[in-house]
């Protein structure tokens, strides 16, 4: 891994992600950047903590409910808790997992990190970006049985893509590759809010990659030809709560996501 690659005088959007989560692979640009957007935008301290709940809950549902073992992560970013393998192979001991990510950083530490829980599982890696999708069908193949059914996780980075017409192609080309019967999950950070739009354009201006924030219906628009569960596209709080959350009222939230079915 080529260290010039790695700059640490520059916010990075994965180091910042990191620092609000609570995490500890960050630097002081990363924290500076994070706090002036909390400052002005507090509720993306929310996002982060609930998002890796919604993730918990789907890989869960994935898992226990629908029978699927082969997980294509394009979105963990640096580890935390509750990655995509912890829980996976919580409930399926030989449940496969594909992390993708291009970002050398991201790399290193996942390696170093995210290793497998269980003898029968596998814990693998495809170096590519989350805009290359042939490039992560061809990587993925190399760990996972496209012949059967997978679930493909779009978790928070689609915004980073500037064109929505390619956000939307690269879900459908990865969904294309998949057998049916396979899952796709999507969440993002969304336009509902004039508090969430300063924020971006506040992390925007720190020289962290810009991320674009997209409608609910537009996010929803991604799944077109599959069928989504319900509840549908949905604030991450509302999707399926625990049962010690059911029947809560949860505060408005700008991140939407959804879970659904290739037939």
């Amino acid at each position: 891994m080529p260290a010039e690659k790695i700059r640490f005088d520059v916010p990075h959007r994965g180091r910042i992600w990191s620092y609000w989560l609570g995490g500890k692979d960050h630097y002081p640009v990363d924290r500076a950047a994070g706090e002036a957007v909390a400052e002005i935008y507090p509720d993306i301290r929310r996002i982060a903590l609930e998002s890796r709940r919604f993730l918990e809950r789907v890989v869960r549902y994935a898992t226990v409910e629908a029978g699927i073992r082969q997980f294509l992560d394009l979105g963990n970013g640096l580890p935390a808790t509750s990655n995509t393998h912890d829980v996976a192979q919580r409930f399926a001991p030989d449940a496969r997992i594909a992390y993708v990510d291009g970002d050398p950083l991201v790399q290193a530490h996942q390696r170093a990190l995210l290793v497998n829980t269980t003898p029968r599982g596998m814990t693998a890696y495809v170096d590519a970006e989350y805009f290359e999708p042939d490039l992560i069908i061809s990587g993925a193949r190399e760990v996972l049985d496209f012949d059967r059914p997978i679930l493909a996780m779009f978790m928070g980075v689609l915004g980073y893509v500037a064109d929505f017409a390619d956000q939307r192609a690269i879900v459908s080309r990865v969904m294309e590759a998949a057998a049916p019967g396979s899952y796709a999950v999507l969440w993002g950070v969304t336009n509902t809010s004039e508090a969430a739009r300063r924020g971006e354009e506040l992390l925007a201006q720190t020289g962290a990659l810009r991320y674009h924030l997209r409608s609910p219906e537009q996010l929803a628009s991604c799944f077109d030809g599959m069928r989504m569960l319900e509840p549908g596209m949905v604030p991450l709080t509302q999707w399926r709560p625990d049962l010690a959350e059911a029947g809560l009222e949860p505060a408005p939230m700008d991140a939407y996501g959804a879970l659904a079915l290739k037939p």
